[in-house]
This record gives structure tokens, sequence and C-alpha cells, in this order.
């Protein structure tokens, strides 16, 4: 007997080591080592490609099937993409009906031509975007195979992030350009065809070489390595690059530990190159013009200055290069670089690129499924653009207003979703983007007023540390804020993120009471929250009255910018109603407001103040 439990308890020690995330949250990471060769034909915008795959099944599951995306695919007539585009009320303008009407070398596909398992061949099937794979033998947990595949290509023309020939005139935008593994973790395959939202993917080393004709600059993701043979601004001061032999230059990238690779090129593009006193390397490419070289110029500047505040608030930038390249058709963000478009005023110019900077932290490394979290990216992203422009240009508004403004609309609008909607099966483009971007900013702005600014400052800084590389949830960042700050919170993301239910508080009366005063409030909308309630004497002084909820277990500290705290008293969300009696007579009271400070995000303020 002592012997058969010997064992399995060995194992489990074993699988310990291996997996320690595993071992202490039951979640894990898979791993990728892509190595591949692509050559591109300039006049056929079609390309030819070898992908070696090392693949490291982390789970504790037995993996009979894998999946490929194949995203290219979506950018031809009567694609799920076209059909959603063309049915949905409000299409984004950028699509529309454009996919159905692309001719044949206008379309995109991206094609497996062979593909192995350690050396065996497999048995796949091309569903539109997805690859589906039957293995020969399965993956056992923890192991590595190598899956071997030849692929072809056509770029599309431009129409949604990706695609050749955009309105800006860039060449090539390439991103998912290539065949990407699909992502499996706790909740299974996350085989999702490409409609036109989120992306979610594998942590991985990436090695890439990219042959192309020799007139041709490449700006994206990765360290080049072998500038000196290359030239266009990379090689090293005072080398000189020997001219090529042939027609055309292959292009080495290394990028560690990513789960995307995008690359631009155009023969167009200059190349300029910001070294950093940390010693993160800044890319900027773009076509000069009329329209773009004055205020690329003066990104040099911005670009910098966004890295560094962004570092300073969400940690630190983990990569030694980032690149703007222009390109695409408007802002998405990739590993180490984004595609901006290019022609755009130089407020514009910095915002897009600091919105597709900030996604370095939630989308590159932190990299929540944003197909099924769409707002802890972007909406987060959001908040952080917000704060990185206003330290830029020294606004002294309140940062996030547009964010609120925005989720308002979305409040009153009759069209909000819940934010647990995934991403491709929202009803409208609207309540998707103001969802996904105006309330996930709200989120975390208004978790400054529940918590406090500074503990939710450093939350996010303890969130980034624990959860960078490992794919967290909803439930992790709102753990990571518990522990920050000694408050329960699970009542926020349960109201604010999983349903629709609405903030909405009212002063419903203040009276004499003998030489007191007392003070009603009334909660008028579905959503509990605490109160900071306000009040203004007509002397000109003011103090603050706190009433967290019974559910908080807990309440937040005096906030250095707030009037004086004269009393706390909980206020449990079963009742509808609060009174109060405030030892001053009601004479000496000039106004009684609730959260003067505007993070409440209460959809109704006209009956937040009473004046006297």
């Amino acid at each position: 007997m002592h012997k058969i439990f010997v064992k399995p308890l060995l194992g489990l020690f074993l699988f310990v080591i291996a997996n320690p995330l595993s071992a202490q949250t039951g979640r894990f990471q898979q791993a990728v080592d892509y190595k591949m060769e692509v050559a591109m034909d300039v006049n056929t915008n079609q390309y030819q490609g070898k992908q070696k795959l090392a693949y490291t099944n982390n789970s504790p599951d037995t993996l009979t099937r894998v999946f490929y995306h194949l995203y290219y695919n979506a950018f031809q007539p009567g694609s799920m993409m076209d059909v959603r585009s063309r049915t949905i009320a409000d299409p984004d303008r950028r699509v529309g009906d454009r996919i159905s009407k692309l001719k044949p070398d206008e379309i995109g596909y991206l094609h497996a031509k062979s593909l192995t398992m350690n050396g065996k061949p497999v048995e796949f099937r091309e569903v539109e975007t997805i690859l589906e794979v039957n293995l020969p033998e399965p993956i056992l947990p923890n192991t590595t195979v190598t899956f071997d595949m030849e692929f072809e290509g056509q770029v599309p023309l431009q129409i949604r992030r990706s695609g050749r020939d955009s309105d800006e005139g860039v060449r090539y935008s390439m991103s998912q350009w290539y065949p990407k593994m699909a992502n499996y973790d706790e909740q299974g395959w996350h085989a999702n065809p490409y409609i036109g939202r989120e992306f979610y993917g594998i942590w991985g080393d990436f090695d890439v070489k990219i042959t192309i004709d020799k007139t041709y600059v490449l700006g994206g993701t990765g360290y080049l390595q072998n500038p000196n043979e290359i030239g266009h601004g990379y090689e090293d001061e005072g080398v000189t690059v020997p001219a090529p032999n042939g027609n055309t230059l292959t292009w080495h990238f290394v990028a560690p530990k990513v789960h995307d690779f995008m690359w631009g090129a155009d023969p167009k593009y200059k190349h300029d190159k910001v070294e950093m006193e940390n010693g993160i390397t800044v890319h900027h490419f773009y076509i000069p013009g009329p329209k773009t070289t004055e205020n690329w110029e003066k990104l040099k500047e911005f670009t910098p200055k966004a890295i560094n505040f962004l570092s300073e608030k969400f940690g630190q930038y983990p990569y030694k290069q980032f690149s703007v390249v222009q390109g695409g058709d408007g802002g998405m963000e990739y590993a180490m670089s984004t595609l901006v478009t290019g022609e755009r005023s130089l407020p514009s110019l910095v915002g897009v690129m600091v919105h597709e900077l900030a996604h370095s932290w939630f989308h590159g490394v932190l990299a929540s499924n944003e197909s099924l979290y769409p707002w802890m990216d972007e909406g987060f992203t959001s908040y952080a653009t917000n704060l990185a422009m206003a330290n830029i240009f020294q606004a002294s508004a309140n940062p996030q207003r547009g964010s609120y403004a925005g989720y308002y609309r979305l409040a009153l609008s009759g069209l909000e979703e819940p934010m647990s909607t995934h991403s491709d099966h929202y009803h409208t483009n609207q309540a998707y983007g103001a969802a996904a971007y105006s309330k996930g900013a709200v989120f975390l702005a208004q978790l400054g007023y529940v918590l406090g600014e500074e503990v939710r400052d450093r939350a996010m800084l303890r969130y980034w540390d624990t959860w960078k590389f490992k794919h967290p949830n909803v439930n992790d960042l709102i753990r990571v804020m518990e522990k920050e700050s000694g408050i329960e919170l699970d009542w926020y993301k349960e109201y604010f993120v999983y349903t629709t239910k609405k903030i909405d508080y009212a002063v419903k009366e203040v009276k004499a009471n003998g030489s007191n005063t007392e003070i009603t409030l009334e909660r008028i909308g579905l959503m509990p929250m605490p109160i900071d309630l306000v009040i203004t004497y007509k002397d000109g002084s003011q103090e603050s009255i706190y009433l967290p909820l019974v559910i908080m277990r807990g309440e937040k500290a005096q906030e250095s910018f707030t009037p004086t705290r004269i009393h706390t008293e909980t206020w449990p969300w079963t009742n509808l109603t609060k009174s109060l009696i405030l030892s001053k007579p009601f004479s000496s009271i000039k106004s009684v407001e609730i959260d003067p400070s505007k993070r409440l995000a209460d959809v109704q303020q006209e009956n937040n103040k009473k004046e006297f």
C-alpha cells in the first residue's frame, strides 16, 4: 500500500515543479516557438512560406486535435466577416459591403499546402478562417511536438487591419498573415472564426525570415538580426552596407516572448530611430509627404515620453524596442509595434500612437482573452491613454470625462449589453464600442472612487507584477484589488460587468430637525454603490460623510483631495433610502452633493445636488 501511494505523490510533486502556475492556480500557459521563412512576390501580392512550430502542451489534458487561425480567408465574398459586415445594423464603415465586391486578385487567402507532426502527415480541413487538424497521435501533458507546414497566401486589398495598397499608399500591412496556432487554456480551445473583432494568442519565440524586393523597407515586430546586410537606417553607425546580390533582400527578425508577429513594408518608408536612455529603441516608419513629415518628425518626441509614463504607471515595458508603422486602416496593436494611419493632425497622431502603445500592457503582456473580455484590453487601454495624453499635454481637466460621457450615452441609449458579452456577439457595433472602450475605462476609473485613487493605482502595479504573461481574467483582477484594498468587490464585478443595471442616486430631502439637519438620500438605480456626500457651508467650508456598502466589508481611507470626513456609516444595499442627522443647523448649509468628484458613474446627475 505504501508504494502505491508514493508514486502518485512523486508524480504530483514533479508536476508542481514543471507547472508552477497550474499547481498554484489551476491555470497553465501553452508555449510556441515559431521559425518561419516567407517569400513575397510584390507583383502578384502572393507569398510562399514554411513554418516549423514547436508546440508545448503545458496543460494537464491530452490533446487529440489542434486548430490554426487562417485570418486572411475572411477577406473573400461570402465569408462570415463579409456577411456579418453586410447584415449588422451599424456596419463598420471600413468594411461595409467592400469584401463582397473583391475581385479574385483582390481577395485574401491563406492555405496550408502540407502539414506534419513529428514528421508524420496529419489530416487537416480548412473551414474558412480555421484549420482543423486531427493528430496522428495525441499530444500528452508536458510534452513538446513539432509541426512542419508549407503555406501560401495572397494579401487582400486593404480593408480591415491587414492588406495592401491602403488609401494612404502603403503597400503592405502584414498583420494576421501567417497560420497561427489557436490558444488552449483552462476553458478549452479558442478557435473562434475571424468576424472582425479581437485576438487571443500564445506567448512564444518567433524567428522570421522575409524575402522581398530589395527596394522595400520593413518595420514591425522583432529585433532585426542582419542590419548591416539590410541598411535602410538599421545598420550600425559608420557601416557601409553592401549592394544586394540579385533583386531581393532577406530580412531576419527575432521576437522573444510575444504572441503575434506583424510587419509593414513599403519602398517609400522613411525610417527614424530614437534611442532612449533606458536602452529602449523607438522606430518610426512613414511615407514622407506634406500630410506626414512634419508631424511624424514631432512624434519622435512623444513616443518615448509615453513609454516612460506608461511604464511608471502600469509596469515597466518589457521589450527593448517599439515600432510605430504607417499602415492599416486606423490604429491596431501588435507585439512590440503598431500600425497606424499616418496622415493625421499632430494631436490625432499622438493620440493613436499612445492608445496603440498602451495596448502593449493590456493586450501584449497581460493579454486577457480579448474575445471574451474586450473591455479588459480596450477599456483599460483607453483609461491608460487618457492619463498619458493628459500627462503629455499637461491637461488639467478630468482625463476620463470622455469615457464617462461615452458610457452615459450607451447606458441611456437602450442598446447596452453586458460587458460579459463575447466581442463578436454584440448586437451592434455601437454597443460593443461603448462597452469595450468607454465602460471598460469607467470600470477602472470608478474603482478609484470605490477604493481610493492611491490604492487603485498600487493595485494596478500589483496586477501587472502578478499576472504579466499569464492571461488574467476579471476574477484575477478583482482578487488583486481586494488584496490591496481589504475591500470585498464581488458585487462590483457582478453588477458592472454581468448586468446593465445602472447607478442613480439622489439627494431626496434636506430639512431642519430641531437644531440639526436631516438629510435623506435615495437609491433610484438598480446598482448599489458607496456614497461620498459633501456638505458645503455658507462660510465656504466643506465636510464629507462616507457611506460604504455593508457588502464591501471594509472602507476606503480618507483621500487627501476630499473634504474632512466627519462621519462614516454603512448603507445596506437592500435599503432604498438612507437618512442622516447632521449636527449643524439647516440655516448654515449652502449645498449637499453626492460625489462632486464625478467619479461615480451616476447616469442622472441632476438629482445629485441640492442647493439652498
